[in-house]
């Protein structure tokens, strides 16, 4: 589901004042609106069991998406499923250079988990599952899409709510710096009808560098999520998402955490906030 923007900085996302619609309601057959909403671990049982009925090619990206409607008989749902599993010894892009590149479903699985370990809530349920007896993500798709970021900023729509917009933004911008994301662009970021954000596609992530990507990006965060990064260590990471990366990525992973918190705790009361609801 890449848009292949490599190197476009989370910071030029526009904090109050997502390009053609990658993820669409079309000849989806999804819950009635009507339903209990489902709770992480019903739809990771689904995402891991459910049988699937049908796929195509989302047809945009280099990653190779496939988008699959899925039913276990009761519920129908689609899924995003990638298999992407590269590695070069360096990567050129939008006239950078990466050493040690890694581009990877396996990543897509660890930001789910990091995600919930840390209170986020802004990455869709993602799973491992063999796919044609090879190893993929299935990610819920989300059915509610407006547009994504970089819609809403070609068509200069600005949020209802500039207060809940910050946030999101400001939470997305901690969470890169965190999971050391180097491909967030703006086809990634999803807003649903109710102006909720989802953060999608990381399979650029998870590098082993101690230090932040970008620090002056982390400037506020909810207070919850900065309570959540102080408990990550490193025997519950590697319990959550060791099958996933490597010892070098979580020991990154901590190091920038340290660094993240640090920021925020020194920028005082005014770093932090308590979410809005969505």
């Amino acid at each position: 589901m890449r848009v292949m923007l490599v190197g476009v900085a989370l910071v030029a996302l526009s904090v109050a004042t997502p390009v053609a619609r990658p993820w669409s309601d079309q000849d989806q057959v999804a819950q009635p609106a009507t339903a209990t909403p489902l709770s992480d671990d019903q739809i990771e049982a689904f995402l891991r069991d459910a049988k699937v009925v049908k796929t195509k090619s989302v047809g945009k990206g280099v990653t190779g998406t496939i988008r699959a409607t899925l039913t276990d008989g009761t519920l129908t749902h689609d899924a995003q499923i990638q298999q992407i599993e590269e590695k070069k010894t360096q990567f050129e892009a939008a006239g950078a250079s990466e050493f040690n590149f890694e581009d990877s479903w396996r990543f897509n699985v660890a930001a789910y988990r990091v995600d919930r370990l840390i209170g986020l809530q802004m990455v869709p349920v993602t799973v491992s599952r063999k796919w044609k007896s090879a190893p993929a993500a299935f990610t819920w798709w989300i059915d509610d899409v407006m547009m994504d970021e970089g819609k809403r900023l070609q068509d200069k729509t600005q949020p209802p709510d500039s207060g809940l917009w910050n946030e999101q933004m400001q939470m997305v911008r901690v969470f890169d710096q965190l999971i050391y994301n180097v491909d967030r662009n703006m086809g990634n970021l999803l807003i649903g009808k109710t102006w909720r954000v989802w953060a999608i596609d990381h399979t650029r992530a998870f590098r082993t560098q101690n230090t932040l990507k970008a620090p002056a990006n982390v400037t506020r965060c909810d207070r919850q999520v900065i309570e959540g990064l102080k408990q990550l260590n490193k025997e519950g990471l590697k319990k959550s998402i060791g099958e996933f990366v490597t010892e070098y990525q979580i020991n990154g992973l901590l190091a920038r955490r340290d660094k993240i918190v640090e920021i925020l705790e020194k920028a005082g009361p005014s770093a932090m906030f308590d979410r809005h609801a969505y």
